[in-house]
């Protein structure tokens, strides 16, 4: 069973940083690539960052500069490093692998009061 869990989140103020971790299990996690994406309330899903499975990276252009996606294949784990931050971040965080087909259960992430 695939299962893909999400940590880090919480509550920052604005120019603060977080770092998100996925964590994967039941699947060969070196073979995917692996996908942000984040939902403000009311919004549809929004791609954050993905890195293949070699390591290369994609970013909108709305996110450059300001956050980095990593993977390390020893620990089956993704992580989302998010630099200054701002309001308009404030999301649930999601983490999914091979295309779409497998999903975590997300992480609140929000920035200011």
């Amino acid at each position: 069973q695939v299962e893909l869990v999400e940590s880090g989140g919480g509550l920052v103020q604005p120019g603060e940083s977080l770092r998100l971790s996925c964590a994967a299990s039941g699947i060969v996690f070196a073979n995917y690539g692996m996908t942000w994406y984040r939902q403000a309330p009311g919004k549809r899903h929004e791609l954050v960052a993905r890195v293949n499975y070699t390591g290369g990276a994609y970013y909108p252009d709305s996110i450059k500069g300001r956050f980095s996606v990593s993977r390390d294949n020893a620990r089956n784990t993704v992580y989302l490093q998010m630099n200054s931050l701002k309001p308009e971040d404030t999301a649930v965080y999601f983490c999914s692998a091979a295309g779409g087909t497998y999903w975590g259960q997300g992480t609140q992430v929000t920035v200011g009061s």
